[in-house]
């Protein structure tokens, strides 16, 4: 299956109301009773916001737990880059304003309640999670022909709806039971979580321990292990010493030289993991003249202060990509900049030539504390460049909080693992009114309008590249890789689930993992 999301919106795009609707026959397979136990070491502090569709924030993130608790109506599987999921199968009328989807038949949410057509509407018109606004301003209307049918009428052609609902760029078309939430309440959902996932919710000690448990006759199949256990570790050393224990299955992010250990030690297995998640710094006053920041010289000179390729090989044994751009290669519609090279000598220059020949006081450098470790050597780049500042990592939430509601400065560590396009990755952090922009360029602005209804997809490919060489040439941002995570697991595991969905970085699907013997 192709790993670029252009020929499937061109498929999509295909597809009428009088066409073959999109659909796979599946077949329950049998199976044994679940059974067993596989825990994870997760380098973030757990949160209730992870467990909840309607608020996904421009992450990966949450979809470690959305693919258990809960179901889409169509999303990435194994060789399927949109798959038919609680819908059997959709399509698009031939003038492009019309989308129809076939729920599947049996499948119940955990309460034991059957998923319907407005289970489908309710969850979209909850859903206030990063591109809310704007997916609610094209959708002009959902509707409910009977019970196991959902339309959704655009109000204009838009080549990336299904791109932003059928894929992890939002999560918009992850679904809810409607009485549930409205029984419950918003917190009562958000502290036990109802979905139509492979897995039903056990327990959870916040900041500590999640705990799944697996759910027979699940669609799909039936998973093999039968309890998930997520535990926040997120010391990195920790968690290697617990998966040596046995204490856990698996390890995330495990970098730099615990890496390393992991290949030596018997037993262990090393699992790079590439997906496509972009991380680079953000400039976040670069359009205040006041500050350092506003000279394309200062953003440029803190560019060649950092040597890229080395914190790589430090933190993850060489195994990123070093792109130049916050936009993933496998994405439609990326373009590829020219490269900043690495250059201390040319960052003085730089700098002195914008008035710091001592170099400045950056001031804070704000990052998710899952981060801080890619973050630490990136810093000491730009302090021996002269450019001085200090580390400000932050809880995950709180951080995304902190970031989206605009309160931090100076520098930011951006970064993210959704999927999508150029222009959704563009829409979420670029234009001016992007959820995590600080300011915009009104040609920019302007050209994103522009390539947003056209259908042809060469005229928006090239409206796209040129927004992409904007990018570059204002010197937006300092882009830093396309991460490939050092992912590890221990020996009574089977099948860790990673990488059996491309470019996507935890186990999953969590129906086809196995422990050994099972």
């Amino acid at each position: 299956m192709n790993r670029r999301t252009g020929p499937i919106v061109a498929a999509m795009l295909a597809l009428t109301l009088v066409a073959p609707a999109h659909t796979v026959a599946v077949r329950p397979a049998h199976a044994d009773a679940p059974a067993g136990q596989m825990t994870w070491a997760v380098h973030f502090t757990l949160a209730p916001t992870l467990f909840e569709p309607a608020e996904t924030p421009g992450l990966i993130t949450p979809f470690m737990i959305l693919y258990a608790l809960h179901d889409a109506l169509v999303k990435p599987l194994p060789g399927q880059s949109m798959a038919p999921s609680l819908a059997e199968s959709w399509s698009t009328s031939p003038d492009g304003l019309v989308y129809e989807f076939v729920l599947r038949r049996g499948v119940r949410f955990h309460t034991g309640d059957p998923v319907t057509a407005e289970d489908v509407k309710f969850s979209f018109e909850r859903y206030r999670g990063l591109s809310a606004k704007m997916l609610k301003e094209k959708v002009a209307a959902v509707e409910t022909p009977d019970a196991g049918r959902v339309r959704f009428r655009l109000k204009q052609p838009w080549p990336d709806f299904m791109t932003f609902y059928g894929t992890p760029a939002t999560g918009a078309g992850w679904i809810v039971p409607k009485k549930y939430v409205e029984k419950v309440g918003e917190e009562g959902f958000k502290k036990h979580p109802i979905g139509a996932g492979p897995y039903r919710f056990v327990s959870f000690n916040p900041g500590v321990e999640l705990v799944l448990e697996a759910v027979e006759g699940y669609w799909r199949k039936t998973p093999s292990v039968k309890q998930l256990v997520f535990k926040a570790i997120p010391d990195i050393a920790t968690r290697l010493a617990m998966l040596k224990r046995g204490e856990t299955d698996v390890a995330y992010a495990v970098t730099g030289e615990l890496g390393e250990e992991v290949r030596r030690t018997p037993g262990l297995t090393l699992r790079p993991t590439p997906f496509v998640s972009t991380h680079w710094l953000v400039f976040a006053d670069q359009w205040d003249k006041s500050s350092p920041w506003y000279d394309r010289r200062v953003r440029l000179a803190a560019i060649h202060a950092v040597d890229r390729q080395a914190v790589n090989q430090a933190q993850t044994l060489g195994f990123s990509k070093i792109t130049g751009s916050i936009i993933p290669t496998s994405f439609d519609f990326y373009w590829q900049p020219p490269a900043y090279p690495y250059d201390a000598a040319r960052a003085k220059q730089l700098l002195a030539e914008a008035g710091f020949p001592k170099g400045f006081d950056a001031g804070d450098f704000w990052c998710d504390a899952a981060a801080s470790g890619y973050a630490e050597p990136i810093l000491n780049y730009l302090q021996a460049a002269g450019i001085r500042t200090r580390l400000r990592p932050l809880e995950r939430a709180g951080f995304l909080k902190a970031y989206q509601e605009k309160k931090l400065k100076n520098i930011i560590y951006g970064l993210s693992g959704v999927f999508g396009n150029a222009a959704t990755r563009i829409e979420a952090f670029t234009i001016s009114s992007a959820i995590y922009a600080y300011g915009g360029y009104p040609d920019i602005d302007g050209l994103f309008r522009e390539q947003a209804a056209e259908l042809d997809h060469k005229k928006r490919e090239a409206t796209l590249y040129r927004i992409q060489q904007l990018m570059h040439e204002k010197v937006m941002y300092l882009p830093i890789w396309q991460l490939v995570l050092l992912q590890a697991h221990g020996p009574r595991v089977a099948e860790p689930g990673l990488g059996l969905i491309a470019d996507y970085p935890w186990s999953a699907p969590y129906e086809d993992l196995k422990l050994k013997g099972k």
